[in-house]
């Protein structure tokens, strides 16, 4: 399920995925594409960052590698499934969410301001 790196003197080169089990890679990417509809999930939000940039076959293929992954953890230390949340990824790192969102409204056309708001008090 994971993609080659084939990349020499800053070329890459066909990064097709391997052909692995002939059973488990359709069973998890069917399983993915079900996966990604749930509602504020973090699967659903790394599937919708990889589309924009991969497109949605590749992004789907990771979603499944992350899924085979997380089986393999959770069945090896004996943990149930957690679902990390689709904004994981922008509380992991608030300062380049902020930058980036700054960025995008930068690029169709409006002056940004950056101010950190006060912190309410009950």
């Amino acid at each position: 399920m994971c993609a080659r790196n084939d990349e020499s003197a800053g070329k890459r080169r066909s990064t097709r995925v391997r052909r692995g089990c002939s059973w488990l890679k359709p069973t998890l990417v069917q399983a993915a594409w079900s996966a990604i509809r749930v509602k504020n999930g973090y699967l659903q939000a790394q599937f919708h960052r990889l589309r924009t940039r991969r497109g949605a076959k590749k992004a789907i293929l990771a979603v499944a590698a992350s899924m085979l992954t997380s089986i393999w953890y959770m069945l090896r230390n004996n943990v149930p499934w957690h679902d990390l949340g689709s904004t994981y990824l922008d509380r992991a790192d608030v300062h380049r969410t902020a930058t980036r969102l700054v960025h995008s409204l930068e690029q169709i056309g409006y002056a940004v301001q950056i101010m950190t708001a006060p912190i309410a008090t009950p």
